[in-house]
């Protein structure tokens, strides 16, 4: 299947563990594609990945990452040599909390070139650099972001199969059909009608310093990640020891508080602005290309959205080719864009600030869908 082709690299490998779970193969007369889904498009998309295959687009260039793996250790080692040879005072710390934000969030975009496997053509190279960012360098598990993130990309924005969703109902009320249908049923857990106002004091500010800061932890110690649990000790170890003797109890962890909650909000107005605005819906069982294409959009090339959104703003090509490296995207979206047209589907690529103001209105139409529904009797 698609999603097979799209999540593993070496699949002659995985094809081996696959050979004991086989239960029977299709009769001659049965057909190979599902009612719900579009034949000639997975024909075509499949034609669309072995030309991709074969230009090397699925080729990483390792010198890209490493340069980025550069920049974010300069940036790490630059945050505390301000404050080491400048002082404690108001300016240095901001300067270094920025610099230190900085580098947590391209960080966390690098850890997800890794997690996909798009940096090395062995496995084991890119589990490990994986761990290394991850959990070193961020303080989270690999482990954990691995479960959480690629039932993301297998049902994007499909209700009860993509965890990025499970903020619905109990934070916000998300998607036309889910806020019609939660107001139908009188349910309320937060007032929906004002989410588009309270979203900008609640989930970008602090969904990392509170439920991910617990979760990734709850997650490494319930599916017992020790190796995940002693990377993740040796962050707090650095940050403590190289932070700690230069700064109070007070002042250090203020400076851990605030950098997580300026990386909070950067990393949610990126990892939103995709999918937030786009269909959100039960899963409807539809082919690879087009369950991806309804739950994404682009933002506009250029060298700032490239490197602010580590790339994210090809949210389109990386869920179609996930474990395709970032720097090939630009190259694949032309071809892309050509399937889209011949099938009729809509590619949707937007100005940033645009893709940053499409989720309030997301978050206000939908609040207003299900006022509507709630008071009508």
């Amino acid at each position: 299947q698609d999603a097979f082709e799209a999540f593993h690299v070496d699949k002659v490998l995985v094809s081996k563990y696959l050979k004991p779970l086989q239960i029977g193969e299709l009769a001659p007369d049965q057909p190979s594609t599902e009612p719900t889904k579009n034949e000639m498009l997975v024909k075509d998309f499949r034609e669309l990945r072995t030309t991709v295959e074969r230009m090397g687009l699925m080729e990483p260039n390792q010198l890209f990452f490493f340069l980025l793996l550069a920049h974010i250790l300069l940036l790490d080692t630059a945050a505390w040599l301000i404050l080491f040879y400048f002082g404690t005072s108001l300016l240095p710390l901001v300067f270094s909390l920025l610099l230190l934000t900085i580098s947590q969030v391209q960080a966390s975009w690098l850890q997800h070139d890794f997690g996909h496997l798009s940096v090395f053509r062995k496995t084991k190279w890119n589990r490990l650099l994986h761990k290394f960012v991850m959990c070193h360098l961020l303080g989270a598990s690999a482990k954990w972001w691995n479960l959480l993130h690629s039932r993301h990309h297998a049902k994007p924005n499909c209700f009860h199969k993509d965890p990025d969703l499970d903020m619905h109902p109990f934070l916000f009320t998300l998607g036309k059909k889910l806020s019609v249908e939660l107001g139908i049923k009188k349910k309320k857990y937060m007032p929906y009608n004002h989410q588009h106002r309270y979203f900008f004091i609640t989930l970008p500010p602090f969904l990392f310093p509170t439920f991910f800061q617990c979760h990734t932890f709850y997650i490494a110690y319930t599916k017992k990640c020790w190796v995940d649990l002693a990377w993740m000790l040796t962050f707090y170890i650095r940050i403590f020891s190289i932070y700690g003797s230069l700064l109070g109890t007070k002042a250090l962890n203020s400076l851990i508080s605030l950098h997580r909650m300026l990386e909070s909000t950067w990393f949610v107005w990126v990892s939103q602005m995709n999918h937030m605005p786009m269909d959100i819906d039960y899963d409807k069982n539809l082919d690879w290309m087009s369950t991806q294409l309804q739950a994404t959009c682009n933002v506009e090339q250029s060298l700032f959205n490239d490197w602010f959104t580590g790339h994210l703003n090809f949210q389109i090509e990386h869920h179609l080719f996930p474990t395709m490296p970032r720097h090939n995207y630009w190259k694949v979206a032309p071809l892309v864009k050509s399937l889209c047209a011949k099938h009729g589907i809509e590619y949707q690529c937007k100005p940033l600030l645009t893709a940053f103001a499409d989720i309030v209105n997301s978050l206000k139409s939908s609040g207003e869908l299900w006022h509507d529904a709630y008071l009508h009797k």
